[in-house]
């Protein structure tokens, strides 16, 4: 009897390999890719694509899009920069910020799963809303004042159990996250409600709800993930989240196709994996426009293996193959 091979273990391997192979690259070109440096840096900023990814994933899981959590986040870190500037403390500062997120995660899930509005349209008018809000803190200028006083640098610059601060608050929400999807029955309802949401209204999940709370994880999260970019910035500014979109949709989807469906170990997988391109192109000064087009590329590949349509299409046209190629040899 053959003992079957764990389908995990393969693309496990493919992981490692693919990024083994983006990390040799990268160190020919510039030998400081590897350098601890250059590590630490690495790591700060997955952190801070790693959490909007991980907001984002509870919504893919659902089958849902949401395309606001960049304005969002822009909204969360004017609030933080003005709960700062106005002495309230970072304790307040970052409640605040995360509350922002939490509201427009519930507005973007009420709107789609109530109201049955469509996730794209939806999402976008509350993206382009928040924006338009985080220009009534300062009229679009950046804030700064009381930075230094409050103790916000610290979340960039502590270390927690040897590892810096933004990687630590990112395996703890990871694994938070990973608990809640993977580990619990709020976690398999998620799951069922992107599979089949008839299926599952009739076992008795309550899909509307986990619709809402997908998008509510996915605002929350974003604003926190724009708190450790404001934290190494040493500044809050309306354009703050812009960045966000395109590496997290292609770190998801990324992971999701390396592992075959969208998860917390996944998403960091793919996060990593992006990170460490991104960073590689930031150390070469490869322009934005290139690195841009590169990871939009990454992105529309990652979506055509992930979509199970694609996926069928191939699997119908290999078995279609076999037949003809069987009476050829025959």
């Amino acid at each position: 009897m053959t003992r079957r091979t764990n389908p995990l273990v393969p693309r496990i391997l493919a992981f490692a390999v693919l990024l083994g192979v983006v990390a040799a690259v990268f160190a020919s070109l510039s030998p400081a890719y590897l350098s601890a440096g250059n590590l630490h840096g690495l790591f700060r900023h997955m952190a801070v694509q790693g959490l909007a990814a991980l907001g984002l994933t509870f919504v893919i899981v659902v089958r849902q899009f949401d395309l606001s959590f960049p304005g969002v986040a822009s909204l969360g870190a004017m609030t933080l920069g003005w709960l700062i500037a106005g002495r309230y403390g970072l304790g307040m500062g970052v409640a605040g910020a995360l509350a922002v997120g939490l509201l427009c995660g519930l507005v973007n899930g009420f709107a789609v799963a109530y109201l049955r509005l469509p996730d794209i349209v939806a999402t976008i008018a509350t993206g382009g809303a928040a924006v338009g809000l985080s220009y009534f803190y300062s009229n679009g200028t950046s804030l700064s004042k009381n930075f230094f006083s409050s103790g916000i640098l610290d979340l960039n610059d502590a270390k927690y159990l040897g590892l810096d601060a933004p990687v630590a608050i990112l395996a703890l929400a990871a694994l938070l996250s990973a608990v809640v999807l993977h580990g619990s029955r709020f976690g398999r309802a998620f799951y069922a409600t992107g599979e089949n949401r008839t299926s599952a209204i009739f076992s008795g999940i309550r899909v509307r709800l986990y619709v809402l709370a997908a998008f509510a994880l996915s605002g929350m999260l974003s604003c926190l993930a724009i708190t450790l970019l404001v934290a190494s910035s040493g500044a809050a500014n309306v354009t703050a989240g812009a960045q966000l979109l395109m590496p997290a949709y292609a770190a998801v989807y990324l992971g999701a196709a390396l592992f075959g469906a969208a998860s917390v170990p996944a998403t960091v997988a793919g996060t990593l994996l992006m990170s460490a391109m991104l960073n590689g192109f930031t150390l070469l000064a490869v322009p934005y426009y290139y690195s841009d087009a590169i990871v939009s590329i990454v992105l529309i590949s990652a979506i055509a293996l992930f979509d199970p349509k694609i996926a069928e299409g191939f699997r119908r046209f290999r078995d279609a193959g076999k037949p003809a190629f069987r009476e050829a040899r025959s």
